[in-house]
């Protein structure tokens, strides 16, 4: 029943992913996200129906636009993709629930701040905040007796990188410290989880820059935003059993 319901959200997610990148490409610019519809970034050419469908285009144009040529950046397929492969995943663990529809909206936030944080190093609050309080009136909702634990976990994995922040200025910055908000308020107590895969992960690059570039790469900025985003989907699908195990080994 639940792979059946997985295959059945698969189109319909690659759809919003394929919103996700207007989201991504103007919302930090403070363009519409209606008008005007999709064109080409270099020649203007409005983008046909049939060269919108999501994944399918970009792979017949070989990743081109059909009428100048210029290379479409691999990230639309990307967000495409990824937004289609964790909404089914949602639906493939929680099944027909009002968690899975939570849980799919939670995923397809966390692709559009990755997107938006990796190109333009920001988290935007107009993204972050209202999803915050839709997924912990959701939460709340559906579970009101663990309450506590959504309210507890937003404000604990907030102000633990908030301290963070303050002990190392350069390493994040108070868009990470609010999107701890929206990971506590969704993940509760796993969201330790989240924290800890996403600074573990956050170091593979942060070691190879330094290995590369020496002192200079303390200048260099990593956008944390991702790598948070991949804790928390850790956290969201296996966070209940790690956290079992690392607590069992005490």
């Amino acid at each position: 029943m639940n792979v059946a319901l997985a295959v059945l959200a698969f189109p319909p997610a690659l759809a919003l992913g394929s919103f996700l990148n207007v989201v991504a490409a103007r919302l930090p610019q403070g363009r519409s996200l209606v008008h005007p519809p999709s064109a080409c970034l270099s020649c203007g050419t409005r983008v046909a129906w049939y060269d919108n469908i999501p994944v399918l285009s970009y792979a017949l144009l070989r990743g081109r636009c059909r009428t100048c040529g210029t290379r479409i950046g691999a990230r639309y397929v990307v967000v495409e993709l990824l937004t289609a492969l964790l909404v089914a995943g949602c639906f493939l663990a929680f099944g027909l629930s009002g968690e899975a529809f939570v849980a799919a909206f939670f995923v397809a936030v966390l692709v559009a701040l990755s997107a938006i944080d990796a190109e333009h190093r920001i988290l935007p609050d107009k993204v972050v905040l209202p999803a915050t309080v839709v997924v912990l009136a959701a939460q709340v909702a559906l579970m009101p007796d663990r309450t506590p634990e959504w309210v507890l976990g937003a404000l604990g994995a907030s102000l633990f990188l908030f301290v963070a922040l303050l002990a190392y200025p350069k390493g994040m910055g108070m868009g990470d410290v609010k999107l701890c908000l929206l990971l506590g308020a969704m993940l509760g107590k796993t969201v330790v989880v989240a924290l800890m895969v996403g600074m573990i992960a956050a170091l593979v690059p942060a070691v190879f820059l330094l290995a590369r570039h020496g002192a200079a790469a303390r200048k260099m900025g990593i956008p944390f935003g991702p790598f948070l985003a991949l804790g928390a989907v850790i956290a969201l699908f296996w966070g209940e059993a790690l956290l079992d195990a690392y607590v069992g080994r005490f």
